[in-house]
């Protein structure tokens, strides 16, 4: 029985824009959706980073390129390629949503939303509990993308893949425009269901 629905795929390949046109068709049928995106970052047309963005439009910093002049201070830094994430900064975003997602009525019919499962993501471990607990014992669906396989295998994430709950999607550039309505079928199978 799915109960979840995750899109996997190269970056850059349109997952977020996917997730984001399926939340804005559930909500407009009466779904409601909480959770988060990842959005790039841009500026003079060069991406410096990324900032994590709730379904209501708060936003917090998840990572920018390294600027030298701002030494960690003997902090512990975490960074993915050229990225510095700021833990901080995400958990005090993403994190409130878990604990909040059983709260505030509405019925059965609930999607939340986890933009991305990521290794910038992975350096929080409230972070990696809080997802497992959502897709154990939560009374909603999550709609969800993760990282293809590349190098080291993400642990959480291959749990996620491995999961018999969890229909995965892979996002390609040849499908991304005819995936919508697969996705949206899934999610509308997955609540019924709860």
């Amino acid at each position: 029985m799915i109960k979840h629905v995750f899109l996997t795929g190269p970056p850059g390949v349109g997952k977020t824009t996917l997730v984001q046109k399926a939340c804005e068709a559930l909500v407009s049928s009466g779904v409601r959706v909480e959770g988060f995106y990842t959005e790039e970052v841009r500026e003079g047309g060069r991406r410096v980073g990324f900032d994590v963005v709730t379904v209501t439009g708060e936003r917090g910093r998840l990572s920018r390129i390294r600027d030298v002049s701002a030494l960690s201070h003997g902090r512990r830094e975490y960074t993915v390629g050229q990225y510095v994430v700021d833990l901080p900064s995400f958990e005090s975003v993403a994190l409130p949503l878990f604990r909040n997602v059983g709260s505030g009525g509405g019925g059965d019919r609930k999607v939340f939303v986890i933009d991305e499962i990521g290794k910038m993501e992975l350096f929080s471990q409230s972070f990696i509990r809080s997802v497992r607990q959502i897709l154990e014992s939560s009374p909603c669906t999550v709609l969800g993308t993760i990282p293809i396989p590349k190098g080291k295998p993400l642990g959480l994430v291959e749990e996620v893949r491995g999961r018999r709950d969890v229909k995965v999607f892979t996002v390609s550039k040849e499908n991304r425009s005819s995936l919508l309505q697969d996705i949206l079928s899934a999610l509308q199978d997955c609540l019924k269901q709860s």
